[in-house]
């Protein structure tokens, strides 16, 4: 029962970011929404972690076989993806890249500084992993675009 209740929880959440997808005309998935929900009332303590723990750590553990579908929906999709693949891979690259660069960057101003001193280093290194970010973008661009001409 304990289950069935935490599930409960969490879907009702989800289907509230459904309802905030469909109603709100932003460009945000509605898993998103969802998520950003029940961060906000875990941290206003309206849903105690207890009452949806067990369930999530479950969820977590079989995330992998949620990517099935993903895979499956690629294979389907080859004749369509093969001919763009060389720019998906060079942008699905410098992507990772730049958000392992951020995640870093922004680990290490908090793991370094005071708190009160935080705010300012991950506003610069925010800055730098921006203009980071236009310039691999510029240049994953101009490789996609060379490629799509060949082709």
């Amino acid at each position: 029962m304990k289950y069935l209740r935490q599930a409960a929880i969490i879907l009702f959440v989800t289907c509230i970011g459904e309802l905030l997808h469909y109603f709100l005309p932003l460009p945000i998935p509605a898993s998103i929404y969802g998520l950003l929900l029940m961060f906000g009332l875990l941290l206003a303590h309206v849903v105690k972690l207890e009452s949806v723990e067990a369930v999530g750590d479950l969820l977590v553990e079989i995330m992998p076989v949620m990517f099935i579908p993903a895979g499956v929906g690629l294979v389907a999709s080859w004749t369509e993806l093969q001919a763009m693949l060389v720019p998906v891979c060079v942008i699905t690259a410098a992507v990772t890249l730049i958000v392992m660069v951020v995640t870093g960057k922004i680990s290490d101003a908090l793991l370094a500084k005071k708190p009160g001193e935080v705010k300012e280093e991950v506003l610069e290194c925010a800055e730098e992993v921006r203009q980071q970010a236009k310039s691999a973008l510029a240049a994953t661009t101009a490789v996609a675009v060379a490629k799509a001409k060949e082709v």
